[in-house]
Order: structure tokens, then C-alpha cells, then sequence
């Protein structure tokens, strides 16, 4: 993906519409990274009562106020209606922009088609120890503000986009420092209180929220209703069988957390990220073929091109490391040195690898 369009290339003008409450922590942060990239920098405060507005306005004096009233998509919608410059970029205040994406999108901006309606970006989740992306997702992030995108949802917001959307190799960077915890979890409970009908995408980001709050049995409850309905994203179809296979997991019910893995395949061909959960189970039982299987399997799988979240460590070092650990249990050193060197190609520090080696080396000999 390149992230330009064969359409005619012209400088778009940029406005950065933002929703804030008590940033004080990571806003100058954001800013300081995106200032030079705007042409425009919108703020509109949700009732911060720390030192936010006093070093947003370092950056700009585009400052708003707006009643909160538990609900995101009405936050941004009213941010997005401020906005001035030819296309929007929504930033969360825990958000960065490292240096080579900045590049990127410098590059973007410059030579963005004038038939792009949204750009899509990266937004890495999280790192590994060696600094490399281990949890990455797509999400639209710049888009033309003549097309009048709205926000849907007062959780778990999204932005509904159509037309010509551009896909980019630029990221954005989730670097979160503190948050409420609680925030979402609160206003998914006050809806359900008020008999509001959750959408299908409600109930799966609500079951995430309980998930997160180890309240298990609700989470496989809402899990469970989601997938009955039949109309997810198959992304979060997907998303809800790993999740369900970890609840019951966290129950220690291992029928159900297999049930779980395996319908995963009834969406799409198998991932990655299902194969070494497999391959963990089966390790974990000490059935070390079953379990050499699914790692292999992993190994030889195609990364498929989506929107939804990769775990990078499962397409890359991690079945190879677990691989190393199965053919030692079996007496197959050379193999377990092999799979052992293929990690390291992706993780040459981690002392995981140098303590593999020193341990095989003496077998091997």
C-alpha cells in the first residue's frame, strides 16, 4: 500500500480536531508532535479541571468548551464541525506521532490526490522489548471535511466514511500514561440501565469492557449474544471467538476455550494468532505433536491484508521460539537450534534467544 492515489496530486490543508478531559500528562506531548504537520489545531474540552487548556494553549487558541453527556461521538461531531481546512485528522490526546511517520505524512500531505475522500493509518497497540510494532490495527484518520463524515456511537466511537479511501503506511502511535479504567464500563451499564437496544457492535464492545474488568461470565454472555446476531464485522467475529477462548480459558473450561479456537476458522482461514493459541494449549498438555503442528502452522501461514488487530508476534518469532522448546522436549536438537535462529531474526536481543542457544549448544556437540 502505498498510500497515494493515481488521481491529480495536490498540498491539501490540514485540521486537527481533538476531545480532551484532564490531559495534562501526554496533551503537549500530542501536540508537539503534530503541530508542524496542521494547519489547524481544534481543542474542544469536555470539562478538564487540571492544567490542559493552559498548555493547549501553547498551540492554539481554537480552544472550546463542550457539556459531556457520556457520549464520544457527539464530542467529535461537534469538534469536526469547527474545523475550517480542507480534511480533518482526529487525534487521542495519548497519541504520538514518532518521527518516521511524521515524514510520512509530511510526504502525504503534499502529494494526497484531490479525489481522496479518507485516508486509513496504522495505530500501533503495542511494542515488543525490541522496540518493534507487536499490535497493530486500521483505522480512518484523515478525512474531507466537504464529505460531512459523522461519528456513530457514544463508545467506541467510529467515523462512517465512503467514497475513495487511500490506505497509508503512515501511523499514528497509542502511548497511553493514566485513564478512567472505569469510564466506559460506566456508560455502557448506564445505557443498558435506560433499556437501551445495543447494536451489535455495543455488545461486543461492551463484552471487551467486561473482559477487561475480569468479569468473565458476563463477557462470555455478551460475547456469545454478538456472534448470535450475526452481523458483526468479521473482524470482531474473529476477535470474539480469541476473546471467548480466553475467558474460558481464565475459567480453566478447556472444551469451551477449544470450541472457541476452532470456530474462529468458520470466519476465515486460519490466523496466526489462533494456530499458537493451539499450539499453547496443546504445549501445555504436554501433547508435544499436536502442538509442534499448530506452531509449524503458524510459521507457514499468509498474513492477511486487514483492517482488524494483528498480533505481530505470532506471525513472526513467537511460534518459532515455541517451536524451539517442542523439538528439545522430543530430542530434536538441530530443529530446535533452527526454529531457535529464526526467531532471532526477528528478536536478535531477546536473552531468550542467547539462552537457547548456550542450552542447545551443548547438546548439539
Amino acid at each position: 500500500m502505498t498510500g497515494y492515489s493515481d488521481g491529480l496530486a495536490t498540498a491539501i490543508t490540514i485540521s486537527l480536531c481533538m476531545i480532551v478531559k484532564n490531559e495534562e500528562a501526554v496533551i503537549d506531548r500530542c501536540l508537539s508532535a503534530v503541530k508542524d504537520i496542521v494547519d489547524e489545531i481544534i481543542i474542544v474540552d469536555t470539562g478538564s479541571t487540571d492544567q490542559t487548556k493552559e498548555i493547549v494553549k501553547n498551540y492554539t487558541q481554537k480552544i472550546y468548551d463542550f457539556k459531556w453527556i457520556d457520549d464520544f461521538a457527539a464530542a467529535r461531531n461537534y469538534s469536526f464541525s469547527l474545523a475550517t481546512q480542507t480534511y480533518i485528522l482526529w487525534l487521542d490526546a495519548d497519541d504520538i506521532i514518532l518521527p518516521d511517520d511524521k515524514a510520512e505524512l509530511l510526504k502525504l500531505k503534499s502529494s494526497l490526490a484531490s479525489d481522496a475522500d479518507a485516508v486509513s493509518m496504522f495505530y500501533n497497540l503495542a511494542f515488543s522489548s525490541q522496540g518493534t510494532v507487536s499490535s497493530r490495527l486500521r483505522r480512518n484518520r484523515l478525512v474531507k471535511r466537504s464529505k460531512n463524515f459523522r461519528w456513530i456511537g457514544a463508545v467506541h466511537e467510529y467515523i462512517e466514511v465512503y467514497g475513495h479511501i487511500v490506505s497509508s503506511n503512515a501511523a499514528i502511535t497509542h502511548s497511553p500514561v493514566e485513564h478512567d479504567a472505569d469510564r466506559n464500563l460506566r456508560i455502557y451499564e448506564q445505557r443498558q440501565k435506560n433499556g437501551e437496544v445495543f447494536s451489535p457492535r455495543d455488545l461486543y464492545y461492551f463484552a471487551n469492557e467486561l473482559r477487561d474488568h475480569r468479569l468473565f461470565n458476563r463477557a462470555i454472555e455478551y460475547y456469545q449474544k454478538f456472534l448470535a446476531t450475526n452481523q458483526g464485522w468479521i473482524e470482531d467475529n474473529i476477535g470474539a471467538c480469541g476473546k471467548l477462548a480466553d475467558c474460558f480459558g481464565e475459567l480453566n473450561d478447556n472444551e469451551n476455550k477449544l470450541k472457541y479456537i476452532y470456530l474462529s476458522f468458520n470466519y476465515a482461514t486460519p490466523r496466526a494468532e489462533f494456530c499458537c493459541r493451539l499450539g499453547f494449549h496443546h504445549l501445555n498438555a504436554n501433547q508435544l505433536d499436536q502442538a509442534i503442528f499448530w506452531y509449524k502452522t503458524a510459521t507457514q501461514l499468509e498474513k492477511p491484508v486487514t483492517w482488524g488487530l494483528v498480533s505481530n508476534d505470532c506471525w513472526t518469532w513467537l511460534p518459532h521460539i515455541q517451536l524451539c522448546v517442542c523439538y528439545s522436549r522430543v530430542g530434536k536438537y538441530q530443529l530446535a537450534n533452527d526454529h531457535n535462529e529464526l526467531a532471532g531474526k526477528f528478536i536478535p536481543n531477546d536473552p531468550r534467544i542467547a539462552h537457547n542457544r548456550n542450552y542447545l549448544k551443548s547438546l548439539l556437540t
